[in-house]
């Protein structure tokens, strides 16, 4: 199984980006799939989650409101549209599936995603 991030770049606060993960070799079409992100000498954090059945997504509150986060099951394939930018959202975005459904409430626990993508870098400049 592979997730291949992409997207990322450099822009202006106030910019725009979509990031896209592709996922090869399997489906995450039943269990869950999610962003992550991690600045330079932090730690990764739980950026926003999509999880199949439920009718609505989970986002953190740091983002809320400016990212989306989506999915093409038909594609097999997850976006982040990510507006508005902050100087604080410079990270690498990192795309994870869990083949499995996770409950709700581990979802924006690293330890409920059993693969991951390599990272697109994000940088926001003021």
């Amino acid at each position: 199984v592979q997730l291949q991030a992409s997207g990322g770049g450099s822009v202006q606060a106030g910019g725009s980006l979509r990031l896209s993960c592709a996922a090869s070799g399997r489906t995450f079409s039943r269990g869950a799939m999610a962003w992550f992100r991690q600045a330079p000498g932090k730690e990764r954090e739980f950026v926003a989650a999509n999880r199949y059945g439920d009718t609505h997504t989970y986002t953190a509150d740091s983002v809320k409101g400016r990212f989306t986060i989506s999915r093409d099951n038909a594609r097999n394939t997850m976006y982040l549209q990510m507006n508005n930018l902050k100087p604080e959202d410079t990270a690498l975005y990192y795309c994870s599936g869990a083949i499995s459904k996770p409950i709700s409430s581990s979802l924006r626990e690293r330890a409920s995603y059993s693969h991951w993508g390599q990272g697109t870098l994000v940088t926001v400049s003021s």
